[in-house]
């Protein structure tokens, strides 16, 4: 009766909460965020639908409803948890991340969710670790950089609550594993998005081409990108080059997954690699910064995040928060493809439980309404519905959330993707990867280039297919370095 209740309580919230959506204009904060970096915009709003709680049926021996008892439990104890996250906007934009924190609120009335301030200067770590010196580090909050929490001591070990709780046995097996460390379950996975080509059908058929489906091999890849390449009358092959590095080992060595890591190294020295920087310079010519300033003129976009919907790209690097901007604006025949071979990138947020929670079971049930719960993806989805947007991926992906998902995004691509999903390199290694940081981009591996001294990886990785140097002469050293940097990492972690 309990799970009865809480169902016939979910519906009544949601009514309520669309009701009052669709009395006022739309928020304006329902576009999606590109999760990898904060403070980000909103997230992407869900679009399921609640249960029905016609869709739970009643005990056969339950009492009629004249007969139901007055409640005996006693009152719950009010718990107030304090929360930060950097998609929340203004309290003035109301957007579908608030209206979900107000939906958990209306459901458990003893607790109250606090917002803690996180401007001000050093970025989100920072302000982290100001609060957590004050004794004062939020109850549940976005993770920016999971390994430094760790070897903090800030986060509660939810390894308990995940094992007893249904819907993670539905979270794909790769998020699972990239928040357990040591054996313990650290974070929980807040958003999905993946990320790969996107292919605009129709420019192929009126160049008389086969448009690339999901599955497409390298070869084919290279073949349609040049092929399609009118630079005069402006159209490209490719939107942007930078983006090969991070896929293309993965194409010719399976065990390298993005940016050539494989779960516990970087492979800067392999043939894969190596061999994904020559495909970086081969195609650079059939992108936007492969143009000149003349040929520029060509095209009605500015940059290359105009050329999809301008109709001015065959393929353009982008991941699924940019969905419900093509379900409402392209009109056109599109897809997601992924990248050669069958696969996709993988991106994605982590919310934690710090481990100074005065009541962990509370800010664990909070911190899963916010990530991975089917109920609230329910209550997501009409909000959503309501402010006429389109979904984000569940992160729990059972028969009834896939359902609910596909009324909305119904493209094969996008559901081959989904179905693939375990084997998806994961982008996003910044955030759950000790020492990534380092051995990707901030690291100085003391190498000279010309003129500029003592250079870091980023800028060695950002010009490696310029012509600038030869990448060869580099690849050993970056790699030893790049690897001691994660060794580092993981040591000082485990300490």
């Amino acid at each position: 009766m309990k799970r009865y209740a809480r169902l016939t309580e979910l519906v009544i919230v949601v009514t309520v909460l669309v009701s009052l959506v669709a009395c006022t204009t739309a928020p304006t904060a329902t576009s999606a965020p590109q999760a990898t970096q904060p403070p980000a915009a909103t997230q992407a709003p869900a679009d399921t639908q609640a249960p029905a709680a016609t869709d739970v049926p009643a005990p056969t021996d339950a009492p009629a409803p004249t007969d139901v008892p007055a409640p005996t439990d006693a009152p719950m104890e009010p718990v107030t948890l304090r929360y930060a996250n950097w998609n929340l906007g203004t309290e003035e934009e109301n957007n579908i991340q608030r209206q979900l924190v107000q939906a958990y609120i209306d459901l458990h009335p003893n607790v109250s969710i606090e917002f803690v301030d996180m401007s001000g200067e050093g970025g989100w770590d920072a302000i982290l670790t100001a609060y957590a010196a004050r004794g004062e580090l939020p109850d549940v909050f976005m993770a920016n950089n999971v390994p430094l929490y760790v070897t903090n001591g800030w986060l509660a070990d939810l390894s308990d609550f995940v094992a007893a709780d249904a819907d993670w046995q539905n979270v794909p097996q790769v998020w699972k594993d990239a928040v357990n460390y040591d054996g313990q379950v650290r974070g929980l996975p807040a958003a999905q998005f993946i990320m790969g080509y996107f292919v605009n059908r129709d420019l192929y058929e009126a160049a008389n081409l086969d448009a690339p489906e999901y599955g497409f091999t390298v070869e084919e890849f290279e073949e349609v990108v040049m092929e399609l390449h009118d630079a005069d009358n402006g159209v490209l092959g490719l939107d942007e080059q930078e983006f090969i590095m991070g896929w293309y080992a993965n194409t010719q060595d399976s065990n390298l997954k993005w940016f050539s890591f494989d779960g516990s190294q970087m492979n800067y020295n392999s043939a894969a690699f190596k061999a994904a920087v020559e495909e970086v310079a081969e195609l650079g010519e059939y992108t936007w910064q492969g143009l000149s300033e003349e040929d520029k003129g060509n095209f009605n976009a500015v940059g290359p995040w105009e050329l999809f919907l301008n109709q001015e790209v065959g393929m353009r690097w982008d991941a699924s928060w940019a969905l419900p901007a093509y379900v409402s604006d392209a009109d056109f025949d599109w897809d997601f493809i992924g990248f050669p071979g069958g696969n996709q990138a993988l991106v994605g947020d982590v919310i934690v439980v710090s481990e100074t929670a005065a009541d962990k079971a509370v800010a664990y049930d909070f911190a899963k309404w916010m990530t991975f719960s089917s109920e609230a993806y329910a209550v997501e989805a009409e909000l959503a519905r309501a402010a006429g947007s389109a979904p984000k991926m569940p992160v729990s992906i059972d028969d009834a959330s896939l359902a609910l998902y596909t009324e909305f995004v119904d493209k094969p691509g996008v559901l081959a993707a989904i179905e693939n999903i375990d084997a998806s390199p994961i982008e996003s290694l910044a955030k759950i990867v000790p020492g990534y940081i380092n051995a990707r981009w901030e690291g100085k591996p003391g190498i000279d280039i010309g003129e500029n001294l003592d250079v870091n990886l980023g800028f060695i990785f950002s010009n490696a297919a310029s012509g600038m140097f030869q990448y060869e002469d580099y690849s050993a050293q970056l790699e030893e370095f790049a690897n001691q940097q994660l060794a580092d990492a993981q040591a000082a972690m485990s300490q």
